[in-house]
């Protein structure tokens, strides 16, 4: 067996390779740079790894210091899902608002701007964008993040959102394979199932898909779904029948297949973290995306441990690993090579997430109904955010109100509630001031829709924004719906308030 000239066997270089592994801290620690010059040739960044975008340009900097083709991946959807604005909302309108705006050149633009702040970071593998065409409106975990349930609109915005987002040089990695959206359980917590048939799998399913591959899409990320009219026995991502044999030999995709979190139950809670990571490597897997929990070295040694032992068992063939490090290493020359020819900088577009948010919004008047001239209160329901989202990031209407409304900086309140009780809980608060009620997913939780009727009731002058998909019939004095919560929704629905 060969050797490097670092003194690492080949076998541990590949197996170090196709590991994406996160880590903890704003700085890059030193079990990472050592396992850089040993053969790791990605990481991963997450919402605790950024404060702000010098601090991640300097991490990234530190972490090509170690190895200069280093993958940097992220998982920075905009909208709903953002890592590199986790602490203040995204300045990007997530998928549905994209949607329901419905123009393919403002998707590539909004796109190009992401991809070119992403690269002024040193960040070059986007984890975006998603191609589930959203089927099943109760969807606990896609939602906002799908462009709709329009199969043909939804695969012409992933081809749009890939040719802007890879025009910068930064990776696309077109998810969840073969299509999340019509599930009614998280993979987070469990293994969901698709029962569909074969017809409306190939015409809804993957379509999208396909637009992404014909739009030359680097990366393709595997969905931890069990699809039985595919194979009924394994999920995609563990999945022979579904990697190979559907994405590589019938779509004919040459890129990388990367994977979803293995540490989600889906898969770390059915089969065991080190032996699903075979499990889908042999599958036909490249990339083993791990770390949105916390990812330390050893859980990194333990997985390269794994991979060698499966190799040398026969469990796994060792040209498959070889042929999946090779595939991550053609990425990384990929990226490098287009760190040399940027998209142009001279049609920058800075605002363009706020025109995009701007125009997503959907105004509806229910009746007649003085203007929102002076304070309010803002009552926000919150649901139990999903892991994808997580509830670090701050969303709503309520600081942006205060800036435009005259006379809010003393007189108006908000207030945040949640469970069967929240709207007599939120009237209460009000105390005979005017409410505007945000809610996010309204048809999906009916102790929000409880609330809106209490508050309705009281007060048949509130006013409802909808920062989640708009499902539920518009209702209120004044309904806004956003197609999203983020922080550009956020000021794009507080402007539509104001102007009634």
């Amino acid at each position: 067996m060969t050797t490097s000239t670092t003194g690492t066997d080949t076998l541990t270089r590949d197996a170090l390779a196709v590991l994406q592994p996160g880590f903890a801290g704003t700085t890059a620690p030193d079990w990472v740079r050592r396992r850089l010059s040993e053969g790791l040739a990605s990481v991963a960044l997450f919402g605790r790894n950024v404060a702000t975008a010098e601090q991640v340009t300097a991490l990234t900097a530190q972490l090509r210091a170690e190895r200069d083709d280093l993958l940097v991946a992220i998982d920075e959807e905009s909208g709903d899902v953002t890592r590199l604005e986790v602490r203040t909302g995204s300045s990007f309108p997530g998928n549905h608002a994209l949607g329901a705006v419905d123009d393919t050149a403002l998707t590539r633009g909004v796109a190009r701007e992401l991809g070119r702040r992403l690269a002024e970071c040193g960040v070059n593998f986007n984890w975006a964008p998603s191609a589930d065409v959203n089927a099943n409106p109760d969807n606990p975990v896609i939602g906002v993040r799908s462009f709709g349930r329009d199969t043909d609109l939804v695969a012409r915005h992933t081809a749009a959102y890939v040719e802007g987002l890879q025009s910068t040089g930064v990776a696309a990695c077109t998810k969840h394979f073969p299509g999340h959206g019509d599930t009614s359980v998280d993979s987070h917590h469990a293994v969901p199932h698709i029962d569909l048939d074969a017809t409306t799998l190939n015409e809804r399913e993957l379509q999208p898909f396909r637009a992404a591959i014909a739009a030359g899409t680097r990366a393709v990320m595997s969905a931890h779904i069990r699809v039985p009219v595919l194979d009924p026995d394994r999920p995609a991502t563990l999945s022979r029948r579904i990697l190979t044999g559907l994405l590589r030999g019938e779509l004919g995709y040459q890129g990388l297949i990367v994977t979803d979190g293995m540490e989600m139950r889906a898969i770390s809670g059915t089969y065991g973290l080190e032996h699903g990571v075979v499990l889908a490597i042999a599958a036909g897997a490249d990339a083993i995306c791990v770390g949105g929990g916390l990812c330390d070295e050893d859980t990194v040694q333990g997985l390269k441990d794994a991979l060698v032992a499966a190799v040398r068992s026969g469990e796994l063939p060792e040209e498959r690993l070889a042929d999946a490090a090779a595939r991550v290493r053609a990425l990384a020359d990929w990226t490098a090579g287009m760190r040399c020819s940027p998209a142009s900088e001279g049609d920058r577009e800075p605002e363009i997430g706020l025109t995009a948010a701007r125009r997503a919004v959907t105004v509806t008047r229910t009746g007649p109904a003085a203007p929102v001239t002076g304070p309010v209160y803002v009552a926000t329901f919150h649901p139990a955010a999903n892991i994808a989202v997580g509830d670090e990031t701050p969303w709503g209407v309520g600081a942006e109100l205060e800036r435009l409304l005259p006379g809010t900086t003393t007189g108006s309140f908000t207030g945040s509630f949640t469970g069967p009780d929240a709207g007599a809980r939120a009237l209460e608060a009000a105390a005979g001031r005017r409410v505007v009620a945000v809610v996010r997913d309204e048809h999906r939780h009916p102790w929000m829709r409880t609330a809106l009727d209490t508050l309705l009731a009281a007060g048949p002058d509130t006013v409802v924004v909808e920062m989640g998909v708009p499902q539920s019939a518009p209702r209120g004095a004044l309904h806004v719906a956003t197609h999203g919560a983020a922080r550009v929704c956020g000021t794009a629905a507080a402007e539509a308030v104001v102007a009634g």
